[in-house]
């Protein structure tokens, strides 16, 4: 199985002098399984630049796992080439919303609104088929199982884990660590923290000893208290949770726009210092755009 980064940035596009090495593109994340199935997690800028590069193999299959339907993990979907030329296909899977009503047809018709793009769906040449996937329910694609588990973000948010013959991935997506909203002297404190607690265990359990953990880990914990509820981790938490759930290799992902490549670099050493690798911890990456890994 293959991974691929084409996007690795959060909240909003970052391109420029400061953000050359790691890039500036919004997620997306491509999987190759051994059988050559496409797998592509989440729709942002960065599936654009993953789409030229499909034009040399088509017909186009690709399996589009959204994570969450915010503006950085889908506003690259309309400009996903292949769903322009005939004979190609987008299979788009993702969670039900509860607040329109709407399964996960909503992204592309939201977006492809004559308002906001110029093009519309029923003009798009591909074939576009949706999937609207509910917590636990795994889809098959080709050799390989992907599982949705559901995280903690403002919306529905799905982690995916990916195994394929033996190997795995889990992405997050967005996600923040559940808290206690109750002070410890508020009556409901106990049973809100046991509800937390089996959230947290489930989550765990999802990603048990993947091989590779990419998570989002957009603020430091000097930045997180002005973030809170904003529904996205730290690097710390990233470090804990890849602890947790024995995984082998953790990259942190989702990095802050403002954060240029220096700066990002400074902020990942003060975390490592803080968490000397020892044996069998995980080995700690940041993803940068451009890099991929076989496992």
């Amino acid at each position: 199985m293959k991974i691929k980064f084409w996007g690795v940035r959060g909240s909003i596009p970052s391109p420029g002098p400061n953000t050359v090495k790691y890039g500036g593109n919004t997620t997306c994340i491509e999987i190759r399984t051994d059988d050559n199935q496409l797998i592509i997690l989440d729709g942002g800028t960065g599936i654009f630049a993953l789409s030229q590069t499909l034009l040399k193999e088509m017909p186009v299959s690709a399996n589009v796992f959204i994570t969450h339907t915010h503006w950085d993990h889908i506003h690259g979907l309309p400009f996903f080439i292949p769903i322009f030329i005939p004979g190609n296909t987008l299979k788009l899977h993702g969670a039900f919303d509860p607040i329109s009503g709407r399964g996960i047809e909503q992204v592309m018709a939201v977006q492809l609104q004559y308002s906001y793009f110029p093009v519309r769906e029923a003009e798009m040449k591909a074939s576009i088929e949706y999937e609207t996937l509910m917590p636990g329910q795994s889809v098959q694609v080709g050799d390989t199982t992907v599982t949705p588990t559901l995280l903690n973000h403002p919306v529905i948010n799905f982690g995916y884990r990916i195994d394929c013959n033996g190997k795995s991935v889990f992405f997050t997506g967005d996600h923040e660590p559940h808290y206690n909203i109750y002070g410890p002297d508020d009556e409901s404190f106990n049973e809100y923290q046991m509800l937390i607690d089996d959230k947290e265990k489930t989550i765990l359990a999802a990603m048990n000893g993947v091989d590779v953990l990419i998570a989002d880990s957009s603020y430091t914990t000097e930045e997180y208290p002005a973030k809170k509820g904003w529904g996205h981790g730290t690097f710390d938490s990233t470090i804990a949770m890849g602890k947790k759930a024995g995984a082998k290799m953790v990259y942190c992902t989702h990095h802050e726009p403002t954060r240029s490549d220096a700066d990002l670099e400074l902020e990942f050493g003060k975390v490592l210092a803080r968490y000397p690798r020892k044996a069998g911890d995980p080995d700690y990456r940041l993803a940068r755009e451009g890099e991929e890994i076989e496992i």
